[in-house]
C-alpha cells in the first residue's frame, strides 16, 4: 500500500476522498497518541500549536483537527491563520510539544493538507509519520473529566511571529519600495506588516483572502501581476509567497524574476560578508543551476547538494551545522532563524541585502549566470526501472561527455507524480531542449509499460 503521507504531510481535495474531516479527526487522534507520549510518560499534559491558511476547507478541517487532539487529552492553542514557518516558530516559541498545520502551501484552493511539526518545530521524520499512521483507528482508552484537552483561542502568535521576524533583520529596510504579494495566502497580513515595521514602504497586492481566491492569479506561481505592480509602481523589489508563506521569490525593479537559486546566492553572499556562513557551504539540491554551483566556486563558497525536497535539504543542515539551505523554488532554509523554509524570513532578508549594499537587486542577481534548463516529464514509463536500466543509463553518460563540462544531465523518478523527469542544462537553450528531447525518446522507449 501506498504512504499516507506524502513529501509535505497528507494532501489532496478537500472533502474529496483523502482529506476528510474524518480523516482530520482520526488522524489528529493518532498523532495525539504518538506525539504525545513522551509528555504522558513524565505526567505532562500534551500541547498542540493548530494554524492554518484561509482556505474555506481549512475552517472545518482545523475544528476536526482541535477537536480530535482535544479529545485524546492534548491542549490546542488555535492560532489562526499564520504562515506554516509561524506554527513551526511557534511550536519551539511556545514550548508546545507539537504543532499541526493545514495547508496545501501553492495548490489550488479546492486542495488542503495536514502536516505535523515535531517538539521544537521540526518536521517529522518517515518512521514517525508511519507510525502515526499506523495507529489510526486502534483502541484506545478516552480522557474523561477534567482529562480531556481544552482549546484555547490564541490570537497573539501573529504579533510573536512578528517580533521574532524583526530581530533576525542585520539592518533596517528604509528607503525601499516593496511590492508584496500574499498570494491570498498566509501572509497577507503578516507579511507587510513586518515589511512596514522594519522601514520599507509597502504596496500590497493578493492580500485579499476570502477563503476562495488563495493562488488564484497571484502569489509564486503567478508572476505577472507582480511584475507590473513593481513596474507601474516604481519600486525597488517585489516579493512573491505562496498560499502558506513556505517560500519566496522576487522580481527586480525591470519586473525580471529573480529565482531560488539567485536569492540562495544572494543570501550566501551576505551571510559570508558577515561571517554568518557556516562552514562556508550552502545546501542545495540536484534541480538547483549549474550556474549557482559554479558561483559559489569562485567565491569560495562550497555547494553540498541533497535529494530534491526541502526535507532532504533540511535534513542536511541538521546533519552537518549548515546554516544555510533551499531550492530552485524559493524554499529557503536559515536554520539560524527558523526551523523550515520561510518565505517571510527571506524576503526580508533579500530587501536588507539590498538596503544594506544600496545596489539594486538586478545586480546583486548577476551573482550567478543561469545556465538554460530545459525540463521534460515523460510520462507513462515504468518509473522504477529509471536508475536501473542500462539503455537509458548509456543515454545519459553519452549526452553528458557530449556537453563536455558545459552543463549536466539528470534524470530522476517524481516524488509526486508516475512520470520521469528529464532535465538538461547546457551553454545554450537549443542544445539544452535538443538534448532533453532526445534523452526523453529513449526513456519513453525503454521504459514503456
Amino acid at each position: 500500500m501506498s504512504r499516507l503521507f506524502g513529501t509535505d504531510g497528507v494532501r489532496g481535495l478537500a472533502n474529496g476522498p483523502v482529506i476528510t474531516a474524518e480523516l482530520a479527526l482520526d488522524l489528529s487522534i493518532a498523532a495525539a497518541h504518538v506525539l504525545g507520549e513522551p509528555d504522558r510518560r513524565h505526567g505532562r499534559r500534551p500541547r498542540a500549536v493548530v494554524g492554518r491558511d484561509p482556505r474555506a476547507s481549512g475552517e472545518f478541517l482545523s475544528a476536526a483537527v482541535c477537536a480530535g487532539l482535544a479529545s485524546a487529552g492534548v491542549d490546542v492553542h488555535n492560532v489562526g491563520v499564520l504562515p506554516t514557518p509561524a506554527v513551526a516558530y511557534l511550536t519551539a516559541d511556545m514550548g508546545a510539544t507539537f504543532g499541526v498545520m493545514l495547508s496545501a502551501s501553492h495548490n489550488a484552493m479546492p486542495d488542503n493538507g495536514i502536516k505535523f511539526f515535531a517538539e521544537g518545530g521540526h518536521k517529522l521524520p518517515d518512521r514517525v509519520e508511519d507510525e502515526i499512521a499506523e495507529r489510526m483507528g486502534q483502541e484506545w482508552e478516552r480522557p474523561v473529566g477534567a482529562e480531556v484537552g481544552r482549546i484555547h483561542e490564541n490570537r497573539a502568535g501573529q504579533a510573536r511571529y512578528v517580533a521574532h521576524l524583526l530581530r533576525t533583520l542585520p539592518n533596517r529596510l528604509d528607503g525601499l519600495t516593496v511590492v508584496i504579494d500574499g498570494a491570498h495566502g498566509a501572509a497577507s497580513a503578516v507579511s507587510p506588516e513586518v515589511f512596514r515595521l522594519a522601514g520599507a514602504d509597502v504596496v500590497e497586492i493578493g492580500t485579499d483572502p476570502d477563503g476562495l481566491n488563495i493562488n488564484d492569479g497571484y502569489g509564486s506561481t503567478h508572476l505577472d501581476r507582480l511584475r507590473a505592480a513593481v513596474i507601474e509602481r516604481g519600486a525597488h523589489l517585489g516579493i512573491a509567497h505562496d498560499g502558506d508563506a513556505d517560500r519566496c521569490l522576487a522580481v527586480d525593479h525591470t519586473g525580471t524574476e529573480v529565482d531560488g537559486d539567485q536569492i540562495m546566492g544572494i543570501l550566501a553572499l551576505a551571510l559570508k560578508d558577515r561571517g554568518a556562513l557556516t562552514h562556508d557551504t550552502l545546501v542545495a539540491t540536484v534541480m538547483s543551476n549549474l550556474g549557482l554551483l559554479q558561483a559559489m566556486e569562485r567565491h569560495g563558497i562550497s555547494v553540498v547538494q541533497t535529494g530534491v525536497g526541502d526535507r532532504y535539504v533540511l535534513e542536511e543542515m541538521r546533519r552537518s551545522g549548515h546554516s544555510l539551505g533551499g531550492e530552485q523554488s524559493g524554499h529557503v532554509i536559515m536554520l539560524d532563524h527558523g526551523t523550515t523554509g520561510d518565505g517571510v524570513l527571506t524576503g526580508l532578508m533579500l530587501a536588507a541585502r539590498v538596503a544594506e549594499t544600496g545596489r539594486p537587486l538586478a545586480e546583486l542577481a548577476t551573482v550567478m549566470t543561469r545556465l538554460p534548463q530545459v525540463l521534460v516529464n515523460v510520462k507513462g514509463v515504468d518509473t522504477s526501472r529509471v536508475d536501473g536500466d542500462a539503455g537509458v543509463q548509456e543515454a545519459v553518460r553519452e549526452a553528458t561527455s557530449v556537453l563536455d563540462g558545459s552543463g549536466r544531465v539528470l534524470l530522476r523518478k517524481s516524488g509526486t507524480e508516475p512520470v520521469v523527469r528529464v532535465m538538461v542544462e547546457a551553454g545554450t537553450h537549443d542544445e539544452a531542449e535538443d538534448t532533453a528531447t532526445r534523452l526523453a525518446a529513449v526513456v519513453k522507449e525503454r521504459l514503456a509499460l
